[in-house]
């Protein structure tokens, strides 16, 4: 139906059918309307075949299997960003000033596309029960092997399974008091499905945490062109321009799935000395935390 309406027949239909809606008026004036409007066209239920697996993004992150632990590889600055955000997740679940050496212990935490287990270790040592899933069983088995060797977690292994979040919450449907997808959704081609399948493993009243880069002229240029082709530090092809997402659409996607967006933030990232901070600008990534409300 959207499709073949006029921009001026698309606003005027919004206006006369949700005069009231935020989420409405941001969908259609929004300049990618045809991307929400997409997403109407499957139920939050029916997958109809679709699948979240990518075989070219598999088979390229695969082949850095021997430099994922590498800190000073081409995935430092992965390891790095463990310095923020490991404290969002621990802060987004834990409403304490309190601080314990485990403050995450009790928690289920899904690690979404966890590749050699960078995050998922990170996570472990705070003490939270943290389960990795990957589509690539080549980083699941390295995963598995670097935590059998890391003695900070020797107590406390995260557990990983070679497979796709669609096929993960067959099992475990809302199972997690948080979900994270850390640098994952630029890498998937339907977001829908993924964030679908992301909502379901989490629990009523978890969170869900993704950090991405926005899908923006300045974002393509520094992070594709900048830092794959000039400076190097990120291999050539690990990022498609075409598969970003803004934090609007990411939002709506998130929405359409009882969730409440509770805070976007920006994220910077310093290759002279290999760190990252938080900043209030979102145009080159961002870092979204969200609830799933309870059901009525």
């Amino acid at each position: 139906m959207f499709a073949k309406m006029s921009t001026k027949a698309l606003n005027t239909w919004r206006l006369a059918c949700y005069p009231a809606s935020p989420v409405i008026n941001r969908i259609i004036t929004y300049p990618k309307w045809r991307y929400y409007a997409t997403a109407n066209l499957y139920s939050k239920d029916e997958n109809h075949g679709r699948t979240t697996l990518d075989s070219s993004e598999i088979k390229m992150f695969s082949k850095q299997m021997s430099e994922w632990w590498d800190v000073n590889g081409y995935l430092k600055s992965l390891h790095a960003m463990n310095k923020v955000r490991i404290p969002l997740i621990r802060d987004g679940l834990i409403q304490t000033s309190e601080r314990t050496l485990t403050p995450l212990q009790d928690k289920k935490i899904l690690d979404v596309g966890c590749g050699g287990g960078i995050l998922a270790e990170g996570l472990a040592r705070l003490g939270a029960n943290v389960t990795g899933i990957d589509a690539s069983e080549d980083l699941i088995n390295l995963a598995r092997e670097h935590s059998e060797t890391n003695p900070k977690i020797s107590n406390n292994k995260p557990t990983y399974y070679h497979c796709t979040i669609e096929n993960h919450i067959k099992t475990h449907n809302e199972h997690y008091d948080a979900v994270v997808a850390s640098e994952v959704i630029e890498h998937i081609t339907d977001k829908q499905l993924f964030v679908n399948s992301c909502v379901a493993a989490t629990k009523p009243g978890g969170r869900l945490f993704f950090t991405t880069p926005n899908k923006t002229r300045i974002s393509q240029f520094l992070t594709i062109f900048v830092v794959e082709n000039i400076i190097k530090i990120v291999k050539k092809g690990t990022h498609q321009y075409d598969k970003f997402i803004t934090p609007n659409e990411l939002t709506f996607l998130l929405e359409r799935n009882n969730c409440l967006v509770e805070s976007i933030y920006g994220l910077f990232y310093n290759p002279l000395n290999n760190s990252w901070h938080f900043t209030n600008s979102q145009l080159l990534l961002y870092a979204l935390q969200a609830v799933k409300l309870k059901s009525l």
